[in-house]
């Protein structure tokens, strides 16, 4: 390790305002994904982001929030190996890489302030989707034995909407949703999906690698800051498998969504009014 290149954590020069906030927040966003990641809450992954923009430009929260990305996913690709569609996973996986090099061609044209707009509209997205899904409008609802007909159009469907997810996994990190339209139709046994999924995030998150080396958007702050932070991933994943068995996924759903509702409102509003 290189000398002088662990900082202490209240000196980071990429912290701004309080200390306590700031790692406090962090915390909290680290645990979202960990518990996501054990199995429990869905897509409410997609709060990390927004919660990491509070104190956070937003470049350097995605720079802070990919290596525990990878953590998690790597934990659970361990947790359902052996549970992966190899065939649709290629199909994914290649389409979604193709969308996070359309990213990585347009994120020059985007400043910090659009790229917080753009995670708020999605995190807003995300929560409206929920509730809709509520009012039975769910936007992956399939008519009775429709879903064999859409299997057999998977490679063409992955081309849009796993190209969809890389492109949104790349400038914002929620490239969770479009991939979920994508699968719930084809009614796949759960453990296949669970487990094909785990295989996917691994696999374009590590392909982001490169780009952010590209894009010098790792730094030895945001690393550091990240390192920091890696204690909290199996404590969310015990956090997640104690709410798996004690608390109901639809109390969580809720409160989680309307967090999700009301960051996505903010990120919006201060950027609007030039707060952001």
């Amino acid at each position: 390790m290189i000398e002088g290149f662990f900082v202490h954590p209240a000196n980071l020069d990429i912290i701004q305002g309080s200390v306590v906030v700031f790692w406090l927040t962090c915390a909290l966003a680290v645990f979202v994904v960990s518990i996501t990641k054990a199995g429990f809450g869905g897509s409410v992954g997609a709060l990390a982001a927004p919660i990491m923009l509070t104190v956070l430009p937003a470049k350097l929260a995605l720079a802070v929030l990919l290596p525990l990305y990878l953590l998690a996913d790597f934990w659970t690709v361990y947790l359902w190996r052996g549970y992966a569609l190899r065939t649709l996973l290629i199909w994914m996986c290649g389409c979604a890489i193709a969308g996070q090099v359309v990213g990585w061609l347009i994120i020059g044209y985007i400043d910090d302030g659009m790229l917080k707009l753009i995670i708020g509209a999605i995190a807003l997205m995300t929560g409206a989707r929920f509730y809709l899904n509520q009012f039975g409008l769910s936007l992956v609802e399939v008519a009775k034995n429709q879903h064999r007909k859409i299997r057999k159009k998977f490679k063409g469907r992955a081309v849009i909407w796993c190209g969809l997810s890389g492109l949104s996994s790349f400038v914002s990190l929620t490239g969770g949703i479009p991939v979920q339209v994508f699968m719930l139709p084809m009614q796949i046994q759960r453990f296949f999906v669970v487990g094909t999924l785990a295989w996917y995030f691994l696999v374009i998150n590590l392909a982001k690698i490169p780009f952010f080396l590209q894009l010098d958007w790792f730094s030895a702050s945001t690393l550091n800051t990240s390192i920091y932070l890696i204690p909290l991933v199996p404590a969310g994943v015990f956090v997640g498998r104690w709410l798996n068995r004690n608390i109901s996924d639809k109390l969580f759903y809720h409160i989680a969504h309307i967090a999700l509702i009301a960051l996505g409102i903010r990120l919006i509003v201060t950027n609007i009014a030039g707060f952001g």
